[in-house]
């Protein structure tokens, strides 16, 4: 578990832009069995996220953005932990139909995806101004 919150804590760094949370860790609780499962052990996992000193469980408490990237780092760090050296998410084959989903308030990065050969379109989505 630290080999996977190392993990964790390097992409939330290099990607959160916020300055409300430093970094986010996946936390286990052991609890004894009872009844049939009294000789093995149940774990609880949660995710919690932390500032300077203070680490608070991120359920109920962040944005549905924060959300989305816990869960995408969460994800990546555990297959890069599982496959161990894990560079590039890749097919053996050529991809006709592929799609992929970004989601971001960098306007920096959204134009710079743009000006690139790898994007056909993007869309903008924004709140009226009521």
């Amino acid at each position: 578990m630290a080999e996977i919150n190392k993990i964790i804590k390097e992409y939330w760094i290099n990607t959160y832009k916020g300055n409300d949370i430093d970094t986010i860790e996946i936390r286990s609780d052991e609890e004894e069995g009872s009844g049939a499962t009294k000789t093995r052990r149940t774990y609880n996992y949660r995710v919690v996220m932390i500032k300077g000193d203070t680490a608070l469980d991120m359920r109920g408490r962040c944005s549905a953005g924060q959300k989305v990237l816990a869960s995408l780092i969460i994800r990546l760090a555990l297959a890069e932990n599982i496959l161990f050296e894990l560079r590039v998410i890749r097919t053996r084959q050529l991809q006709r139909n592929f799609q992929l989903v970004v989601i971001t308030h960098d306007e920096e990065f959204v134009e710079n995806l743009g000006r690139s050969d790898f994007v056909d379109y993007y869309f903008r989505i924004y709140k009226d101004e009521r």
